[in-house]
């Protein structure tokens, strides 16, 4: 019996042997392990063989184990694969060639023998029996259940089945690269959306903090107004204070002084000394209010539903969607200076 072949659509025939050479692993030169793992250059390891490639690559990660991230190249075309946080196990596994090395091993562990017929124990399977589509011999198409079946020859029935199943493998295969091309765009649409949100939060978080930064300058300026009036009202309360306590002291003086001149029994000495006592002084008067701080209120209702309204451009950047209020436009004005 000849050799087992399998055509591809396009006149392209393989043998056995040339489907084995295409499932050696190149490192350890032996038919793919399970699992077996595909590169981004489309290239096939045993994941045992690749864990060996990136320890090589990488002595002095040895106390590291193969979860770790890393990199190294891929021995049959050189390309640099780099490994994420789960090492050689978040290598993507190749299941249609585990399925294809499968396949080759069940059909290499068939005898090469020819079936025979079950109702003629000595006659070959040699022909098909195109009316109900199973195998058979020439005694059931001359004695037995196929006499009145169309039967063809077995060679040409089998060639038919071979074009067809070898045309759904390529088939097959070739929707497996484009799906495999589309599952590698996928990942790569997905580290992009990480990497732009990742930016764009960033971003964010910026114009957050030069907004905090110009609200703290506010605070601070309209903080030292206050401070300023408050210090200057307090000082000259206390200096006033200060006029009021010597004013007294000076008037508790001439009291005293003028109880004793009451004892005065001589009347022109109490004449002479009445003289002196004449008090004259004029002292400031606090405002009814002076101690008031009420002209500082402040009323954020306004710029507090602004800032609640805060939310992204749409458009052209320098569109503003969140109202027109000339807060809220000064606002955006310092989220994108």
């Amino acid at each position: 019996m000849p050799a087992p072949t399998i055509t591809f659509s396009g006149a392209t025939t393989f043998t056995m042997e040339d489907l084995e050479k295409q499932l050696i692993c190149p490192i350890c030169l032996e038919l793919f392990t399970k699992p077996v793992v595909i590169l981004p250059c489309q290239h096939n390891l045993c994941r045992k063989c690749a864990n060996d490639v990136f320890q090589s690559s990488n002595p002095y990660l040895s106390t590291r184990t193969a979860s770790s991230g890393g990199r190294f190249r891929c021995p049959s075309c050189r390309h640099e694969v780099v490994l994420d946080r789960h090492g050689v196990y978040g290598l993507q596994r190749n299941l249609l060639v585990e399925n294809i090395i499968d396949m080759f091993k069940q059909q290499s562990s068939r005898k090469e023998e020819t079936p025979m017929c079950d109702v003629h124990e000595d006659e070959k399977i040699n022909i098909f029996c195109v009316t109900h589509s199973v195998p058979t011999c020439s005694m059931c198409k001359v004695f037995g259940a196929h006499k009145d079946c169309e039967v063809a020859p077995i060679s040409s029935i089998y060639q038919t089945k071979r074009t067809e199943l070898s045309d759904g493998i390529t088939m097959m295969v070739g929707n497996n690269d484009r799906m495999q091309g589309i599952i590698s765009q996928l990942e790569e649409a997905c580290r992009a959306i990480e990497e732009n949100g990742r930016r764009q939060k960033t971003l964010v978080c910026e114009k957050f903090d030069h907004l905090y930064t110009i609200l703290e300058e506010r605070k601070r300026v309209m903080s030292q107004r206050v401070t300023a009036e408050q210090e200057e009202k307090v000082n000259y309360i206390r200096s006033l204070t200060k006029k009021y306590g010597d004013h007294l002291e000076e008037s508790c003086k001439i009291v005293e002084r003028g109880i004793q001149t009451l004892e005065e029994p001589e009347m022109a000495v109490f004449l002479q000394v009445m003289l002196v006592y004449k008090i004259t002084a004029h002292l400031d008067k606090v405002e009814v209010g002076y101690e008031n701080m009420d002209h500082y209120t402040v009323d954020f209702r306004k710029e507090g539903k602004a800032l609640r309204s805060i939310d992204f451009i749409q458009g052209e950047a320098t569109e503003i969607v969140c109202g027109s209020t000339p807060q809220l436009c000064f606002i955006f004005l310092c989220l994108f200076l």
